[in-house]
């Protein structure tokens, strides 16, 4: 029995081993921070999954503040006004978040949200939203529910005359610079057998003569620019021009702009028209994966 317990007796005896290794988890919080708010919001966000103290000190205040448009106090008026969506609790984290969800406003006719890599500004339009000439006639356009908008609906024309569709929008874009551009397509889609198909059958007159499009801002900037509709069956963005914020002088800046076809030698017809983007110029290239 005495054998039995003899090893009890090295339980008391201190053993000596290396000392623990410092990790990411044994910096100050404010050193963290101070090195996250180089990274991109993505990054940060990645980052702050891999333990606790990455967690806290990714939701630091000073770093998103410096993600979020210098503006974004302006920008939150004018989508969401007087509405209590933003509760005091919220940290310049939940913000940023929040302001990157697509938001509607303007009665569900206009999108914004900022892009989630960048911070950048972004909008879209509906067709709702645009004044469309002979809109109200159903011998010339239609509505058309579908689920390739995220309007969840699209204007289709059928055939007509005097093609003009106009839009405009003030709003507090922060400084930078932007493009503008029109989502349209030629042919009408729809599912056959769980397939998409696009109908072509009343696309015409878009190759007698190019479309015109054209870009005003309220401190005087113009740009106006030309092309042929030809591609069937595909969304296309078709640039009508650039604009740049400078907020020197107002918070908000209004953009009018317009596609026109009113040569009345032929008609037109077999467009869809979606929404109107307006996206940063930097950020052109994303427009693939748009």
């Amino acid at each position: 029995m005495g054998l039995s317990f003899s090893f009890l007796g090295s339980e008391d005896i201190p053993t000596a081993g290396p000392p623990p290794v410092p990790g990411l988890g044994d910096l100050p919080e404010s050193c963290v921070a101070s090195v996250l708010v180089y990274l991109d919001p993505p990054q940060i966000c990645k980052l702050a999954m891999l333990n606790r103290a990455l967690s806290r000190a990714s939701s630091a205040d000073f770093i998103w503040e410096s993600k979020l448009p210098s503006n974004y106090e302006d920008i939150i008026q004018r989508v969401f006004g007087k509405n209590d969506v933003f509760s005091k609790d919220f940290c310049k984290r939940d913000i940023y978040s929040r302001l990157c969800r697509l938001n509607s406003f303007d009665g569900g006719t206009k999108k914004v949200w900022l892009n989630k890599t960048t911070g950048k500004t972004c909008m879209l339009i509906s067709s709702n939203g645009l004044s469309i000439t002979g809109i109200d006639d159903r011998r010339y356009w239609s509505r058309i529910p579908t689920e390739e908008s995220r309007f969840r609906s699209i204007a289709y024309l059928q055939q007509i005359w005097w093609f003009e569709v106009d839009g405009e929008i003030e709003f507090p874009f922060p400084a930078g610079s932007y493009s503008l551009f029109f989502r349209l397509q030629l042919g009408r889609a729809h599912k056959r057998f769980g397939r998409r198909v696009c109908n072509s059958e009343h696309v015409h007159g878009w190759d007698k003569k190019p479309v015109p499009f054209q870009i005003s801002t309220s401190d005087g900037q113009k740009a106006t620019k030309q092309c042929y509709l030809k591609e069937h069956g595909r969304w296309i963005h078709y640039h009508a021009g650039d604009f740049v914020v400078t907020n020197k002088n107002c918070k908000s800046i209004k953009v009018k702009f317009s596609m026109t076809q009113i040569d009345c030698t032929h008609t037109k017809g077999g467009l869809c028209v979606d929404s109107v983007l307006v996206y940063p110029t930097e950020c052109r290239e994303r427009l693939q994966r748009f």
